[in-house]
Formats: C-alpha cells, structure tokens, sequence
C-alpha cells in the first residue's frame, strides 16, 4: 500500500490527540502498519500540540521527518505556518482558518502582533501543491459545539485519500462516547461537504524509510 505521513498541528485544547487516534484506526482498519507519536507539553495550557501519524505496510520510527509529510492537518493557521516545513513538496495543507494564538504568542508583554492573513497563505501556498482553508470553526459551531472542529477537518482530509467512507464512520462511532456520535458524525459530513482549493502540481508519491 501507499506509504503515508501525517503531521497534525494547534493548540492545546483543540481535540488534536484525539483526532490522530481516529485517523490511526482508521490506518489500521484498512492494513496498514501504523506508528504515532505526540508533543503535548503544554497541551493543557495553550501551548502548541504536534502529533505525527505514519502510515505503510511496515514502519520502523514514529516521527515524520522534516519534508516528508504528505499531509499537514492543522487546527490553527499560525500553527499551520510554524510547522509547515514538515510538508513535502507534493503534500496537501488542510488548515482551519481560526486564530488562537498560543499562551506564549499571547502574553502580553511580548507584544508579538499575530501575522496577517496574507502573509500566512502565502507561506503555506509556497510549500503545499494543495492548500485547503476551512471555515472548520465556524461550521462547528454552527453544529452547536466548537470541539468537533476536529471532525470537521478529518472530514476535509478525508477527500485526500483512498479510504472509504464507512471505515472512517466506524471508527468515529469506536472513538467517541455514544451520546455525542450524532454530532461528531455530522461534522465529519460538514467537513466533507467544504470547498476545497486547488493550487499547483501532482500528488505524493514514494517510498517511508
């Protein structure tokens, strides 16, 4: 099977931890070999969260390294940037389009201004062949609880890869406590259902070492 890497990246907080476990079973329930490892310090305080998933038939190490990623997921779009040089020239970006600076962004004597929108895309559009910016948030909310806003960007991912839909729905139903799989269902359509963006080149393709 196609080898695959991951790199999903926000802030603490976010569901990103569970969002890589979901995305695992879901490596798993196809056949693939399935490695993950996360960087969560701070997750309880706002601080950056960075999870890494590898898909093959056989992986050796946990850890995608730097331009080997062929997706980068992010929960956060300066986070998204900070992280980007994880993403191989060939990859995808699934980014929600939010604002959350971290606590350490945040603080305010730093007095850090958080980049604008134009110079974030234009970074991101320079590494990834396909940029998706989500509105993963917004539609969250709009299903009535911010913290699916990690379904809804698996539900974008999903539209990348070659995986049918009802694995990842068994999975999700697996994952997550019985009274809130309706919702978590529902967000994963919404992000489904989300324009995606085109931007330049070919797929990934090779070889995991």
């Amino acid at each position: 099977m196609k080898p695959l890497n991951f790199v999903l990246v926000g802030v603490g907080g976010q569901g990103i931890l569970l969002a890589s476990d979901i995305l695992c079973h879901v490596g798993v329930a196809v056949g693939y070999d399935v490695k993950k490892t996360d960087v969560h310090g701070m997750a309880q305080r706002g601080g950056s969260v960075i999870s890494h998933v590898r898909m093959a038939d056989r992986v050796a190490a946990p850890v995608v390294p730097l331009g080997a990623a062929d997706f980068l997921l992010a929960f956060e779009k300066l986070e998204a940037c900070r992280w980007v040089s994880y993403l191989g020239g060939a990859g995808v970006a699934v980014v929600n389009d939010e604002a959350i600076p971290t606590l350490a962004l945040a603080a305010p004597r730093r007095g850090i201004p958080y980049p604008d929108d134009s110079s974030l895309i234009q970074l991101l559009r320079s590494r990834a062949r396909q940029l998706a910016m989500m509105p993963a948030g917004r539609l969250a909310l709009e299903l009535g609880n911010a913290r699916v806003t990690n379904l809804v960007l698996l539900g974008a991912l999903s539209h990348f890869l070659d995986i049918p839909i009802p694995v990842w729905q068994a999975v999700i139903e697996e994952r997550v406590p019985a009274r809130f799989r309706e919702l978590n269902r529902r967000a994963f359509e919404a992000g489904r259902s989300a324009g995606i963006v085109s931007l330049r080149g070919q797929g990934p393709s090779g070889t995991m070492d």
